[in-house]
């Protein structure tokens, strides 16, 4: 992947037209004077308990030592604050922690696949062990008839980061973008022995 300025990254996120101006500066001060490689913009709808609507922004950003990963949040006015606010935040995950990538595709009608046919849909998790999911489940044993507490069986996983896109929802670039990002992102956390 090569260096993309910030110009192209400031493109983006005037295109999801959210808060450009503070998420490029987030994004600028997190970088300091390394380069960008690659990014990934994902903004996000979602609704909260009153139905009302609220923006989402991710920005992922590579460079050749660090994962940058910002989330920008809007949030209505309150008794504590009385006006509309966002909030920002910037993890810096150097890329030796990342600790996998992993990449789901939906192929649509697999039969007609042909290579290089962008899926419908993709999700990237990245994990580098700050967030782990635990599933649980009981445990049991092959008797039919045994009701005896076999306790619980269950997996921990690394969840630190979850980006989904589709062609319907964000378009084909969009999913484009995402499946270029993770390929760099992977090997860019790649270790020799």
């Amino acid at each position: 992947m090569t260096t993309r300025t910030l110009d192209d990254l400031r493109t983006e996120v005037e295109r999801c037209g959210y808060f450009p101006e503070l998420v490029v500066h987030e994004v600028e001060s997190a970088l300091s004077a390394e380069a960008a490689r690659g990014w990934v913009v994902h903004h996000e709808a979602t609704f909260d308990a009153e139905m009302e609507v609220r923006r989402h922004v991710s920005v992922l950003v590579l460079t050749d030592t660090r994962l940058l990963v910002l989330h920008t949040d809007d949030h209505p006015a309150n008794d504590a604050v009385p006006q509309p606010h966002a909030s920002t935040s910037v993890e810096v995950v150097p890329t030796r922690s990342v600790q996998s990538v992993l990449l789901s595709s939906v192929i649509a009608d697999p039969a007609k696949y042909e290579p290089g046919q962008l899926p419908a849909e993709a999700t990237m998790t990245v994990g580098w062990g700050v967030v782990g999911r635990v599933d649980l489940e009981p445990a049991g044993c092959g008797d039919e008839n045994c009701d005896a507490d076999h306790g619980y069986t269950g997996s921990v996983t690394s969840d630190d980061l979850t980006i989904r896109v589709s062609a319907a929802a964000d378009g084909d670039d969009a999913v484009s973008r995402l499946l270029t990002f993770a390929a760099a992102l992977s090997a860019a956390t790649t270790r020799t022995p």
